[in-house]
């Protein structure tokens, strides 16, 4: 049985990760947030400790280390996206692999710094990157590598989830701490593309704005055209008629790509995979994080060349702001 802590625990994602861990039988330490509703530890680890404060949280495992000798394993990292590099390192100094999620760091060179971290103490530094072991992309993939070398897929990938006005006064809203759209909810996409269809040779982006974004990528083996949002609006009708806020569709070469299940226990595979030393490490992350990187610095081209069908949708204000 191994000792987890984990950063985050009042998050969105957090509960996946408190399952993963019960679900491979370890155990939760202690847990940190600077927000206290965390409940939802009482379905996974009600004696584990919890803290709102980091000094006490490290003087807690500080302790746990020289008075009673338990040591820590593994620190799960489930912070807002421009906090992941410190609370990486922050595990590392604890003596623990760190497992974060997505996007692993919000910038290329935090990779190669943490590299230098990791080699120096020794842990390893572990990215949940579920979609690759989704049955249907691990299928895809399998299509893929025995499809001939010299085959190029045309893709289409359009990805909606709609955000109410909160998003844009919560830490996403703020591009300097989530990265902006396509980081935020398209880098587990982007990491997938690349995993299937190999180095990124091209990449224009037509829109960015507060709520949406659109662009262009050229694999070694696939054109991707993708389009990302969280604007209700751009949702297609047979979508809104249905009461369904979420829309997720990629065809390949005009073949839909079901996945819109198996997703339930992804992360314990991801977690069973860590624990086995089979997981995905730094360089396994880095090119999706270079990839949302390139988009989040690109100046937008407009809608010239080929382009995604819904990059033409009208552009809307931001619920905040007067344009």
């Amino acid at each position: 049985m191994k000792n987890f802590a984990l950063i985050g625990a009042s998050g969105y994602i957090a509960p996946r990760h408190l399952k993963a861990i019960k679900e491979t039988n370890n155990t939760l330490i202690a847990a940190l947030d600077r927000f206290d509703s965390v409940g939802i530890m009482d379905s996974y680890f009600p004696n584990a400790n919890f803290f709102t404060e980091p000094e006490r949280f490290d003087r807690h495992l500080e302790k746990l280390k020289y008075e009673k000798g338990v040591l820590l394993d593994y620190v799960s990292v489930c912070t807002p996206n421009y906090l992941h590099d410190s609370h990486i390192r922050m595990a590392l100094r604890r003596g623990a692999d760190a497992i974060c999620e997505k996007p692993l760091v919000l910038n290329p060179w935090n990779i190669d710094a943490l590299q230098k971290m990791e080699k120096e103490s020794g842990q390893r530094i572990w990215n949940i990157l579920q979609l690759r072991l989704h049955p249907s992309i691990i299928a895809l993939k399998a299509k893929v590598d025995a499809a001939p070398k010299d085959k190029i897929f045309d893709i289409d990938l359009t990805y909606l989830t709609s955000r109410g006005n909160w998003y844009y006064t919560s830490w996403k809203g703020d591009s300097s701490k989530s990265g902006g759209i396509a980081t935020n909810i398209g880098v587990h996409f982007f990491d997938m593309l690349a995993w299937i269809f190999g180095d990124v040779e091209k990449s224009v982006v037509h829109v960015q704005t507060h709520d949406r974004a659109s662009g262009y990528l050229e694999f070694k083996r696939a054109r991707v055209l993708w389009f990302l949002s969280i604007n209700y609006d751009v949702l297609p009708e047979k979508i809104k008629e249905r009461g369904q806020r979420t829309y997720r569709s990629i065809t390949i070469e005009g073949e839909e790509l079901e996945f819109s299940s198996g997703f339930t226990d992804l992360h314990t595979k991801v977690y069973q995979d860590i624990l086995n030393d089979k997981g995905c490490g730094l360089e396994e992350a880095r090119q999706a994080v270079e990839i949302v990187h390139e988009i989040r610095n690109a100046q937008p081209i407009g809608l010239k060349g080929e382009y995604h069908t819904f990059a033409k949708k009208a552009q809307a204000s931001h619920p905040f702001y007067k344009i």
